[in-house]
């Protein structure tokens, strides 16, 4: 599955960058499939492109994915939520000026029978532990995304490696695939709250776990170095950080919400 996902990405890629008109001033974003999913760029890019001029092409991968994009010089600008990663990233100088934009969640989402019982515990480690014990179905997006990276952190403070486990199933697939494969199976998912929210109304699941801070899920934007890659266009890619990190931009993210009027991003670059 993995295997099929990874090319049929390569192939949206390649007729994202060589097919279709192409504009000086369009840039490439390389981002994740939680902005996408939950309709942010949707939401953001036509107030962008009307104060800009600028249109931004999307390729939505996991993080992992994109930021390889970027290190590789196939995007401008890349916006996606593994902190940890993208400093090392700028650290190697394959990325400049970084900024933190906003912010959400993870959640732990399941059946509402809840059969690991993980529901009113304080704590994702706790949680992961009694659904490793219990082997209650978990399904992963495996794909070396932040979400995917989150969750291979608390189970290593778990002090388990489920993989290639009965009970784990590792899809490679975008968040809101993972979530529709989850709820067929009955399985528990570590997801973000902005794709949760954005397609709860399709799913039987719930929220089972929320609220620990190891949970924090911080998302930073940032461009493709041009010293590394001259081709990229830096001037384009820092007009959309700078819109993104300026009051305007701030408050485009802020008016993302849901129909209960839940915001599914928080705006924290300043």
């Amino acid at each position: 599955m993995k295997r099929c996902y990874n090319f049929w990405s390569s192939v949206c890629l390649m007729v994202l960058l060589f097919c279709g008109p192409a504009f000086a001033d369009d840039i490439i974003c390389a981002s994740t499939t939680s902005t996408e999913n939950s309709g942010l760029f949707g939401h953001i890019l036509p107030l962008f492109e009307k104060d800009t001029g600028i249109e931004i092409k999307v390729v939505a991968r996991g993080t992992g994915a994109a930021l390889e994009m970027g290190r590789r010089g196939d995007a401008d600008v890349v916006l996606v939520h593994a902190k940890e990663q993208e400093l090392q990233a700028v650290a190697e100088g394959f990325f400049v000026d970084r900024h933190d934009v906003m912010y959400n969640d993870f959640v732990v989402i399941g059946p509402p029978n809840d059969p690991a019982g993980i529901k009113g515990l304080g704590s994702a480690v706790d949680a992961f532990k009694k659904i490793a014990d219990q082997q209650a179905v978990f399904v992963s997006r495996g794909d070396q995304s932040g979400t995917h990276t989150k969750e291979l952190a608390i189970w290593k403070q778990v002090d388990i490696n489920p993989t290639g486990l009965q009970w784990y199933l590792e899809v490679g697939q975008g968040m809101e695939k993972t979530q529709r494969i989850g709820n067929e199976k009955r399985a528990y998912v570590l997801t973000d709250r902005g794709t949760w929210l954005a397609t709860k109304d399709q799913l039987e699941m719930e929220i089972l776990l929320e609220g620990d801070p190891i949970l924090f899920n911080q998302y930073g934007i940032m461009a493709v170095n041009p010293e590394k890659h001259s081709h990229v266009k830096y001037e384009q890619a820092m007009k959309f950080i700078k819109w993104m990190i300026s009051d305007k931009g701030q408050a485009a993210i802020d008016g993302f919400r849901d129909k209960q009027g839940n915001s599914l991003f928080v705006p924290n670059a300043k």
